[in-house]
């Protein structure tokens, strides 16, 4: 009796129970709707891709001819300079002085050669010694115009109208023959470095133009290719390849990085997909959703993609042409899935 009344009570509990199960198991399996979409093949440009750093179209070190005391440095990093004005000088006294001690001695000797001539004319001097004077006066000469040589050197111009990328001396230092004292960038038109891999540097051609991104300046400008390397870096197996830009402004500077889109005037043909049918995990494991439209289930697909473009995204592996891709619902999806096409 006991136990007949516990079923009675029990009963009820145990139905609800049951049919929470069932409306959990109905609600589980529930189709999801979703919008899907096929791959498409696209026939686009195969650019060459690459970054690399700015530098300017010619650089070059300066520094004296002579040796002496640095007194003066008109230019610091990121100064420009022109051919025109010294960008820095030496200490001249030594050089004034000794360029005054040839001028007497010049002096002397054209004094000399002057009153040996008027002997010589009278043939009141021999050939020897007429000869002697004559060597004397050129020695003089000569060395006269090398110290008034040495001391215009101790002032320093710069070759190129550019701007300083690194100052390599300070005044009071001492400098020696042909030490660097600055190096000078000409940035009227830059020259962006990039290295392309051995797999494609074949499509690289001298004059082709060139897309190049400047990504600190947030501005595209216009470039071509005006050299190629002849022999591969030997540890990333890449050449070397330079395009020139146009500089106005001079606001490209040596050292900024840069975005290089090299037009070879090739074809090819690409996989894409709708950027809305991807998706990335925790792992940053790019993956799509295709249905199984005999199942009618959805199952995850990784994939590797590439570039994208207006809206579309390049995938590189992962599907196949005939796959069904849900583009739309798929963040309520779980590998697995039941869905129903969205009407």
């Amino acid at each position: 009796m006991t136990r007949k009344k516990i079923f009675v009570i029990l009963a009820p509990f145990l139905l609800m129970a049951g049919c929470r199960n069932q409306n959990s198991e109905e609600k589980y399996d529930k189709p999801i709707p979703v919008i899907t979409c096929s791959p498409v093949t696209l026939s686009i440009a195969q650019d060459i891709r690459a970054s690399g750093n700015a530098e300017g179209f010619r650089i070059v070190k300066i520094g004296f001819m002579v040796a002496g005391r640095i007194n003066y440095i008109s230019a610091g990093e990121g100064d420009r300079v022109s051919t025109t004005k010294p960008v820095a000088s030496l200490d001249p006294a030594s050089y004034e002085i000794a360029k005054e001690l040839a001028g007497i001695q010049l002096d002397q000797t054209q004094d000399e050669y002057d009153r040996l001539k008027i002997m010589h004319d009278n043939k009141s001097l021999s050939e020897s010694d007429f000869s002697k004077i004559s060597f004397g006066l050129q020695q003089a000469k000569a060395q006269f115009r090398l110290h008034s040589r040495n001391l215009d050197e101790t002032k320093l111009f710069s070759p190129i109208n550019g701007v300083v990328v690194k100052k390599l001396a300070e005044v009071g230092e001492i400098t020696g023959v042909g030490i660097p004292v600055m190096v000078v960038s000409d940035i009227n038109k830059i020259k962006i470095n990039v290295f392309v891999p051995e797999t494609e540097i074949f499509d690289v051609r001298i004059g082709q133009t060139a897309e190049v991104f400047i990504s600190s300046l947030d501005k595209t400008v216009e470039g071509r290719v005006i050299e190629t390397g002849a022999y591969a870096d030997p540890a990333s197996r890449a050449f070397s390849v330079r395009i020139e830009i146009e500089n106005p402004g001079l606001i490209i500077r040596p050292g900024m990085i840069a975005e290089v889109k090299i037009h070879t005037g090739k074809k090819k043909e690409i996989t894409t997909l709708p950027v809305e049918a991807l998706l990335r995990d925790l792992n940053g494991v790019s993956y799509v959703f295709a249905v199984d439209t005999i199942k009618m289930k959805a199952f995850r697909k990784d994939i590797i993609t590439g570039e994208i473009s207006n809206d579309q995204a390049e995938v590189i592996s992962g599907i196949e042409m005939n796959d069904i891709i849900v583009k739309g619902g798929s963040q309520k999806l779980v590998d697995g899935s039941s869905v129903s096409f969205y009407k």
